[in-house]
Formats: C-alpha cells, sequence, structure tokens
C-alpha cells in the first residue's frame, strides 16, 4: 500500500518549485529534534523509527496519486513524481533509545526535493509513536515491574491503536488487547470481558458461570458490576478456587484491592490474582504501589500520551550543499548543520550527559562513552541487521537502568540528562 499521499500540500509545492527553478538537486540535511520536552517530562523515547522506514519504502506515487494531483502540480513535478524513489542517506537514534532537548534524533541527507517529501510522514509516526512511549515508560516505571496491559484501542484512531500497542509494548506493557496488534507486529494479547457480559445474563454468577465453562478457570472476571464484595464471593463459588483473577475497573481502587485481597485469601483463592483498570495514569499507578495488585490495565491515558499527545519534534532544513543554515525566529531557533551525539557514561554504567556536535567533528570517546545514532538507510535502501522490536524493547529497559535515580522520577523537574553542545 502507498503511503506517498501522505505528505502536505506545501511539501509538493516547495519541491515542484524546486523542480521549475534548479534548486531541487541540492545536496540537503534535515534533522528532526525536539526543542523541549512536555511539560514536567524528564526523558522522552524514540518510537516508530522501523514503521517510518517501512513506510518509506512504500512511498510511491502510482496512477491513482498522480491522477489526483492532476491539476494541483503541473506535468513537469508529475513526471518526477511518477519515478520518485527516496534515495538518499537516514541516520538517527535507535528505537527504543531515550532523547533529550536538541536531540538529532533523525538524520536525513538527500536532495532538496528528495527529503523534503517526507517531513510529514517522519513527523506524524515519530511524534505520535514516541509520545506514547514516553508516556508508556513513566508507566512501566510505576507500576515497578507488575504487569501492564494496553487497552486503550477504543480511544484513539483505528490505525492509531495498533501503532499505540506496539508503542508501549516497545515501553515495557507486557500485552495488548488490540488484536491487529499482535497479527501485526507479533505483540501477545490479553483482555478480560466487559460489564456488558454480566449485564446479558440473568444474574451475575450465571455470567461467571458461563465464562469459566467458556473460557476454563483461569480466566479473570469482572466484578464491579454490582456490589464488589457479593461479586468476589460469586466469581470464586463460580471458578473455585483456583480463578485465575479478578478484575476490579472502578472506585477507590486502592481500598477495593486490599478488601478483595482480603475476601480471596479468605475464601482460600490465594493464588487469585488483582487486576486494577480504570482511567490509571503513572500518577495513580504509582500511588497503587504499596496495595496488593498484580497487574494494571491502562486505556486512554497512554493512548493519548498522557496528556502529551505529540512529542513536538520538529523537522528542520539544516545544511545545504555542505553549508550549515538555521531559523533565526524567536523561540524557535535551530542550529545549523549536520550533527551527531555521544552520550557519555561514568565506569558504572551510568549515563552523566549527550554531547551534541558537528557531525564533521566528533569528540574524543571516554572509554565508557558511546556515538548515539545509527545508520538506517544507505542510498534509499535499509541497512541490514536493525532491531526488532524485542531488542528495542530490551535497549530501552537498558537505557532506562542507565539513567540517575532522579531522572526516572515523576514529579518535575530538569531533563535525567543535561544536553551539551560543543561546537554547534
Amino acid at each position: 500500500m502507498s503511503t506517498a499521499l501522505f505528505t502536505d500540500r506545501y511539501e509538493l509545492t516547495m519541491a515542484a518549485a524546486a523542480l521549475a527553478d534548479g534548486t531541487a538537486q541540492r545536496a540537503c540535511v534535515f534533522e528532526v529534534f525536539a526543542r523541549r520536552l512536555p511539560e514536567g517530562r524528564r526523558y522522552g523515547v524514540v518510537a516508530g523509527t522501523a514503521r517510518l522506514l517501512e513506510s518509506i519504502e512504500r512511498f510511491r506515487f502510482g496512477e491513482q496519486e498522480l491522477a489526483m494531483l492532476d491539476g494541483v502540480v503541473d506535468d513537469d513535478t508529475l513526471g518526477w513524481l511518477a519515478e520518485y524513489r527516496f534515495s538518499g542517506d537516514i541516520d538517527g537514534y535507535p528505537e527504543g533509545e531515550l532523547y533529550f532537548p536538541g536531540s538529532p534524533i533523525l538524520t536525513v541527507s538527500g536532495t532538496f526535493a528528495d527529503a523534503v517529501l517526507l517531513e510529514t510522514l517522519a513527523l506524524s509516526i515519530l511524534n505520535h509513536d514516541s509520545a506514547v512511549a514516553s508516556a508508556a515508560a513513566r508507566m512501566v516505571t510505576a507500576a515497578a515491574g507488575r504487569p501492564i496491559i494496553e487497552m486503550g484501542s477504543r480511544r484513539t484512531h483505528e490505525a492509531a491503536a495498533v501503532a499505540s500497542a506496539r508503542a508501549t509494548y516497545l515501553a515495557g506493557f507486557s500485552t495488548t488487547s488490540n488484536l491487529e496488534a499482535q497479527r501485526r507486529h507479533g505483540i501477545p494479547t490479553a483482555g478480560t470481558a466487559a460489564h456488558a457480559w454480566v449485564l446479558l445474563h440473568d444474574d451475575e454468577l450465571s455470567a461467571f458461570t458461563s465464562q469459566v465453562k467458556a473460557l476454563g478457570s483461569d480466566t479473570t472476571l469482572l466484578v464491579d458490576t454490582y456490589d464488589i464484595r457479593r461479586g468476589v464471593e460469586r466469581a470464586v463459588e463460580a471458578a473455585g478456587t483456583g480463578l485465575g483473577a479478578i478484575r476490579i475497573d472502578s472506585g477507590d481502587l486502592g481500598e477495593l484491592a486490599r478488601q478483595a485481597r482480603e475476601q480471596l485469601d479468605a475464601l482460600g483463592a490465594t493464588g487469585t490474582k488483582i487486576v486494577l483498570s480504570g482511567d490509571l495514569d503513572e500518577y495513580a499507578i504509582a500511588s497503587l504501589r504499596a496495595e496488593p495488585v498484580d497487574s494494571y490495565g491502562v486505556g486512554t491515558s497512554v493512548v493519548t500520551g498522557s496528556g502529551a499527545p505529540t512529542a513536538g519534534m520538529v523537522y528542520k532544513l539544516v545544511e545545504v550543499d555542505g553549508r550549515p543554515v538555521a531559523k533565526r525566529s524567536e523561540s524557535k531557533e535551530s542550529r545549523g548543520g549536520r550533527k551527531s551525539a555521544v552520550r557519555r557514561y561514568k565506569p558504572t554504567g551510568t549515563a552523566i550527559e549527550e554531547v551534541v556536535h558537528p557531525f564533521s567533528a566528533p569528540p574524543e570517546l571516554g572509554p565508557h562513552d558511546r556515538v548515539v545514532p545509527i545508520p538506517l538507510v544507505r542510498d534509499g535502501e535499509q541497512v541490514a541487521g536493525l532491531p526488532n522490536l524485542e531488542q528495542s524493547r530490551e535497549h530501552l529497559r537498558s537505557a532506562l537502568v542507565s539513567v540517575p535515580w532522579e531522572g526516572l522520577k515523576l514529579s518535575r523537574g530538569e531533563p535525567a540528562l543535561p544536553t551539551v553542545f560543543e561546537g554547534v
């Protein structure tokens, strides 16, 4: 499926004008970066890179796309679009990497016309997926090892739901309720019945008994449709003491979890787990850390970035024919020239700073330092051996372990690592 029309009109306008005045073939470098992190955040998570590279491979203008653009751009531009293939280079932070203000998250090198067409595609994918992954990573930290199910498909666009499930899994969520995410990305799925299942039956016990008969005693029963105490009692009556789990979706979740745990234990269901859901975010999860909770279900807050639905990344031209160029508009300045970054570490493995430098003038690397960007595309072809989703998930886990402990706090504060600009 082509993704070519996932571009803005003004990008086509610039390409057409550049083809007309002869500047289309000038060698250019564009960079994706965030000027700042969302309010109160201490780090961001790069997500969506693999999806972006796959989309660039499909970025073609077929007969239908060209017919739609007839009259929008001139015939010469239509002819150029018919042959369009991105043929440049892309470097960037690996998926699952942390980023900070000014980090050169993605560097696109090519002709002006080739590279300018990718702006909307790149920003749409990276801004969405990185926002979701950044929020999800904070929730994983707050959960302190307890599993989290992504359950937000009903709270976002159907395409965004699949991308969100992938981003949350990258960030450390254990499962998703979205079956298309399992089919497309191999993400484990999990889910429970809704209140409609209980309401369908004449009484709660009948609903539970039927669910257990169909799915086995290891299923999860939703016990808060009516009275939670009676619901727990009926759940154990229906499934026995080997009941897999109960889910509570409303009320004072901490207090209800304590009461449910005491009741389950008294009924002999000591191995039955408690799943909490219902408008949870990282702050609510953190507040429940001391409660007898086994896992969480998170929906709306994670698929909307928990208050930061975009990562705020921009796509800016920074170099033309080897000459640095920069925007000087107030509060929207950019730093000219192609850049790279080095992350410095203590011998203990704790990260201490992000050094952004001219690509042509790298700093001396210490024994524990690491160059952050990696090659992603060369001459229009995706580099072989790029990390898969499981490897990116592990990369993020390791990256978070390297962050100073104060950088993982949910409270407002400075970025977890300072960004040092050397020579730019």
